[in-house]
Formats: structure tokens, sequence, C-alpha cells
């Protein structure tokens, strides 16, 4: 009997390393702001390695599959990842928060496997890539999206000025509003950012300019 009490209290060492290594991952997400944060982590590490440790030792003394357990642990995080991952203003947020949390699954399945060194090493390697590429570097910044909604009155060749203006060379969106003047609501999107100021000067120097309306991705 001290001999399982003993194996099994083992079992639980590697438990409550992998809620540590889930909670470090999860900080790091959480000063980020991300979607899935501390407690999305630490569950995540916490149950995969519980049910690692089901997968490799609760069934030792039978004829079943020991694996197939764990490999679902790695199709059944994919559901948790789908829930993060939202397509928003033409882009997709929220995929490295996914790709994280089913790291992590793999973090906690090798606490329960006991790879202990791995674990460890896994999270350390994982929060500073994290880190690494968040740095503020052209190397690891992807191109930016702008999107610019913009409203003028046509009369002659006002469309092709705007064009002219934001560096474009068709509208994405059109809308022609129809009454005592033509009125084109547009939508262009542009690689680069126009600052504040831009967008004020651009409306005193264009009469025909009635709004416009920058949407950051």
């Amino acid at each position: 009997m001290f001999d399982a009490f003993f194996v099994e209290y083992k079992y639980l060492l590697a438990i409550i390393l992998s809620v540590v290594l889930g909670f470090l991952i999860g900080l790091e997400r959480k000063t980020r702001a991300k979607e899935a944060g501390v407690r999305t982590h630490t569950i995540v590490c916490f149950g995969a390695c519980l049910l690692m440790i089901i997968s490799k030792y609760g069934f030792s003394n039978s004829s079943a599959d020991v694996s197939r357990v764990a490999s679902q642990i790695v199709s059944g995080i994919g559901f948790i990842g789908a829930g993060i991952i939202v397509y928003r203003k033409n882009a997709v947020h929220g995929l490295t928060t996914a790709a994280g949390v089913w790291a992590t699954a793999g973090i906690g399945m090798a606490c329960g496997a006991g790879l202990y060194f791995v674990a460890v090493g896994g999270t350390i390697i994982m929060i500073c890539v994290q880190y690494i590429l968040h740095i503020n570097c052209k190397l690891f910044n992807l191109k930016r999206t702008y999107t610019i909604k913009i409203s003028f009155v046509q009369t002659k060749d006002e469309n092709r000025r705007i064009k002219e203006i934001f560096g474009v060379n068709h509208f994405h969106k059109l809308n022609v509003v129809r009454g005592e003047k033509t009125i084109f609501n547009v939508s262009i999107y542009t690689d680069n950012e126009v600052p504040s100021d831009v967008v004020d000067e651009i409306m005193k120097n264009n009469d025909f300019i009635i709004s416009i309306e920058r949407c950051d991705d």
C-alpha cells in the first residue's frame, strides 16, 4: 500500500508541476490582454496532464489501447482553440492564442508522461518565443492593413483625385447616393498609415470631401 501511495504521490507532483507551468504561460498571455489568460492555460495544462496520467497508468492492467486517451487530447483541445479564433475586420484574430493553448496541452502531456525536463524546457522556450516575437522589430512585424471610409461629392473627377491622394488604384466598396448632389461613399484598403494630422490636412485642402474615417484592424 505504501508503494502504491508513493507512486500516486509522484503523479500528484506531476499535476502540480503542470499547474505551475500552465500558470506561467497564461501569465505571459494575460500581460498582453489575450483572449485566453491564466485560468484557461492553467486548466488546459492541468487537464492534459491528468488525462495523460490516466491514459498511461490507469489502464496498465487491462488490454485496452492506452494511447487512445492521450491521442484524443490533441484533437479535443482543437475545439477550445476554434472558439478563440475569430474573423474580424478582414483579419484573423486569436490564432496565436489558440496555438498557445494547444501547445500548453502538450506541456501538460509531457508532465503526465514523466518528461519533466522536457515540460519545463518547453515552457521556457514557449514563453521566450512569445516575448521575442513581440519585440518591436521590422523583422517580426507584418504589414498592417488600414480601411479608410471616405464620403465626398462627385461632380467631375473627384474619384480619381481620391485615388491619387491615398495612393490606391480602385475602391473596395462603393455606394452612390444621388440627390441634389451626387455623394460617393467609398472604402479603400492601404498599407500606409494615415495619421490624424494628415487626415485633417486632406480635409482642409479638399472641400469636396465630406468625411474621412480610418478603421484600423
